[in-house]
């Protein structure tokens, strides 16, 4: 009888299983998609997704309790970085499981589990039959974060616009929101003061208002000069775009 039992050990100890998830896991962040059995795929789920919910908020603390779990330092960057982007208003629920059918020669029930915003084709379907519904709490940043990047899509690109990228923790989604606010190259980006970069990252809102602007105006000026090498150097020195 299984009466009280919680955990589905996978007939492991509790080390081996530990650090089988830890590596199922740095594959699903770094993958965004493996295929394994349904048995781990749940277990994996319910190690990760509060990884994931910790990522939301980007701080040396939180950095530290995931790479306890994850003991990668790509994992951790890519999980702070891409993933906590996307999944920034998503309240819960960031992986999917699906169900492919049963091996051959154990006849195990076998699934490929991903990150939910990652699978571009259900993220079309889900956005083109969506009905508009509205929560208390969280109706503000989804509507200030799809306006910013409405009005993104409305911008012109400047064929001398720059990869506001390279600045240390500017990903996709903050330069989409640089980019409409008129800010498209390293000077324009370097003669913006911290305060006003703060007020677009406030407006934003979700996990953007929590991010550190510090030192992008600077890194923006050694860019502009074409000073690569001292600006790699320094940002091998950051932790996300903040100094230690």
């Amino acid at each position: 009888m299984r009466h009280g039992k919680k955990v589905n050990h996978l007939g492991r100890t509790t080390s081996h299983r530990n650090a089988m998830l830890s590596n199922m896991a740095n594959s699903l962040i770094e993958n965004k998609r493996i295929t394994t059995t349904v048995a781990k795929a749940k277990a994996l789920k319910k190690f990760v997704e509060p990884l994931v919910t910790k990522a939301k908020t980007d701080s040396t603390h939180s950095r530290r309790v995931v790479f306890s779990y994850l003991q990668s330092k790509e994992s951790v960057t890519a999980l702070f970085g891409e993933v906590a982007e996307k999944i920034g208003t998503r309240p819960g629920g960031y992986t999917r499981i699906i169900k492919t059918g049963a091996r051959l020669g154990d006849a195990a029930e076998t699934c490929m589990i991903e990150l939910v915003d990652f699978n571009e084709i259900y993220v079309k379907e889900a956005k083109a039959g969506a009905k508009k519904t509205r929560r208390r709490g969280a109706g503000t940043s989804v509507t200030k974060a799809s306006e910013s990047t409405e009005a993104s899509t409305n911008v012109d690109t400047n064929s001398d616009a720059d990869d506001l990228k390279i600045v240390e923790g500017i990903g996709p989604k903050i330069a989409e929101l640089l980019i409409a606010k008129g800010i498209i190259t390293f000077v324009q980006l370097g003669a913006t003061s911290q305060e006003t970069l703060s007020e677009i990252l406030t407006e934003a809102g979700g996990i953007y208002a929590s991010k550190d602007s510090s030192t992008w105006a600077k890194q923006a000026q050694l860019a502009a000069e074409g000073k690569f090498d001292e600006l790699k150097v320094w940002q091998d020195e950051l932790n996300g775009g903040k100094e230690q």
